[in-house]
């Protein structure tokens, strides 16, 4: 055995030694709540991915898309099928879009009833809350209600929130929070969004 394989392979035996200890003092089990957040492409593709994974497993899934439910959704046209997974959709489209803060408010309410009955079923094993920042930073939902919901949850149920400038309250409670940083983006420099890439 070379010097180098004999450091790598001590430096591995290391980094073993520090992640087996890091796994036998995760003793917790529970659902949790996720919060995948910044400027940067790929917080709603992380969640499906997770809804695929859980899916995958077999649990039961609810999506609720507040912004981008008219959209095309790779993800959701080649999940929809799949008896586990509801989904339920805003229906609106963009607010930009709609620039009606009363018909914006009247379609959040009542997907957010859909995405409370989901909360509050322990057979739902993920619930995702695709673009619900929105809601909360434009007022159409109240944030205590929004964490009244999340906090009586079934314990082994895990929320993913996703969406830019999340409420510093839904940061306090959350289990993870992943921020997604924009390095680079190619609409920034007249690139249209890519079906089957972006969307």
């Amino acid at each position: 055995m070379t010097d180098r394989d004999a450091r790598h392979r001590r430096a591995m035996q290391k980094l073993k030694s520090h992640v087996d200890e890091r796994i036998a003092e995760a003793s917790e089990q529970r659902g949790q709540l996720l919060v995948f957040t910044g400027n940067g492409k790929g917080k709603t593709t992380a969640a499906w991915g997770t809804v695929t994974r859980a899916l995958g497993y077999g649990y039961r899934v609810g999506v609720v898309q507040f912004i981008k439910g008219t959209w095309e959704c790779g993800e959701r046209e080649r999940l929809i099928d799949d008896a586990n997974l509801e989904v339920a959709i805003m229906g609106t489209g963009f607010t930009w879009e709609t620039q009606n803060r009363d018909a914006d408010t009247r379609a959040c309410q009542t997907v957010w009833s859909e995405a409370k009955r989901l909360l509050d079923d322990p057979n739902v094993y993920l619930v995702v809350l695709d673009e619900i920042t929105y809601m909360l930073k434009f007022g159409y939902l109240d944030v205590d209600e929004v964490l009244e919901a999340l906090n009586g949850r079934p314990a082994e149920q895990t929320v993913i929130v996703t969406g830019r400038n999340a409420h510093r309250r839904l940061l306090e409670v959350a289990d993870t929070i992943s921020e997604m940083q924009e390095v680079r983006h190619a609409f920034n420099a007249g690139l249209q969004a890519r079906r089957g890439i972006d969307y």
